[in-house]
């Protein structure tokens, strides 16, 4: 069971493909879907963790191969950036409550109750379901997820395995009683690329929809490269956003740059230990004429149970959480502030976590 208090937007957005020409939000504090004994999704939804590629079959034991070993698979598009985001602490304000209770080894269900005092304060219901079809150590499908606040706005997605390197979702979202969001992606996982097409919105009478590629290729053990195309299309409006991506991956760090007409993000990701990690940003948008650069860093004190995250950006906006977990109870505490100094904006969160 798991309770959180602190602040989250009454809305809960679920990734719209119209974020795809723009670097990726933080992602959320929960962990993608594990073993069915211990569900986490809620809130953000994704994706779950890929298990690696399965080896071809047919090499005999004790026999030497005179090849070199295969490439590794790349891992999603959308996390080339995500080790370094993970850095960063999320912004929250106002308290949230959040309980999760498990009921058995395939479901569960949650509550979430946001306290804000600069918006309405909401109920969240959310349900998680984990099918029994095993494709790896931590991974079995289908998966659903689902939550529903007071006003009947629903979130959710759909995730199955349909076969052993072709993984699909389904993604709906709603404004109380009408269709805000629902798109559809379809992913490969090769040997040593990942490719997925990803269709939102489409609306064949009007003519309008977003239909986004992502294709990433292991070039050297160290070294993926790939591209994002991003195609919208409405009444009196059409238009093609083209990116490209490279990453790095050394021995405790990971530089990635994506450049494209929309502009530039880099990042890089360094673990000085087991309990201090380090991130620095760069982004650059062409639509809005800014830049910016971040610093987080992520500290971890086993012994005390503790789990510290800062940030300071170049807009002098500066950031910290520190999430306590209370063992042996199920229980974890969050604080969270952030200090705008150009708008004169204090921001402060005070969460709990129950499961």
């Amino acid at each position: 069971m798991q309770l959180t208090l602190c602040y989250f937007s009454p809305v809960l957005i679920m990734g719209s493909v119209l974020a795809a020409s723009s670097p990726n939000p933080p992602p959320p504090a929960s962990g993608g879907i594990g073993a069915a004994p211990g569900l986490t999704v809620p809130p953000g939804f994704g994706m779950p963790s890929v298990s690696p590629v399965l080896p071809p079959i047919g090499a005999a034991s004790g026999q030497e191969q005179e090849a070199d070993s295969p490439l590794p698979n790349p891992g999603a598009f959308d996390e080339c950036h995500r080790k370094c985001k993970e850095v960063f602490p999320m912004q929250m304000e106002g308290v949230r409550l959040f309980v999760n209770k498990g009921l058995s080894n395939h479901f569960q269900v949650n509550h979430t109750l946001l306290l804000s005092t600069t918006g309405d304060s909401t109920y969240r219901f959310g349900a998680t379901y984990v099918g029994t079809k095993q494709m790896g150590p931590a991974e079995f499908f289908p998966v659903m997820v689902g939550d529903m606040d007071n006003s009947g706005s629903l979130n959710a997605q759909i995730i199955h395995q349909v076969a052993n390197r072709v993984r699909s979702k389904l993604a709906f979202q709603t404004q109380q009683n009408k269709f805000v969001n629902w798109q559809g992606d379809a992913e490969i996982k090769g040997e040593d690329f990942t490719a997925t097409v990803t269709l939102g919105n489409p609306d064949v009478l009007v003519g309008s929809g977003i239909v986004v590629t992502h294709y990433l290729q292991s070039i050297t053990p160290a070294l993926a490269l790939g591209g994002e195309l991003v195609y919208h299309r409405r009444p009196g409006e059409e238009g093609t956003v083209v990116s490209l991506v490279g990453r790095y991956t050394g021995s405790n760090y990971i530089a990635t740059l994506t450049l494209g007409s929309a502009g530039a993000h880099a990042s890089y990701y360094h673990k000085a230990n087991e309990q201090l990690q380090l991130g620095v940003e760069y982004e650059a948008s062409t639509r809005m004429q800014d830049t910016s650069v971040s610093f987080g860093y992520q500290l971890d004190v086993p012994k005390a149970n503790l789990l510290f995250k800062g940030s300071v950006d170049s807009n002098w906006v500066v950031g910290a959480t520190l999430e306590k977990k209370l063992l042996p109870l199920p229980l974890s505490l969050v604080l969270c502030t952030f200090l705008n100094h150009q708008k004169n904006k204090f921001q402060c969160g005070f969460g709990i976590t129950i499961g």
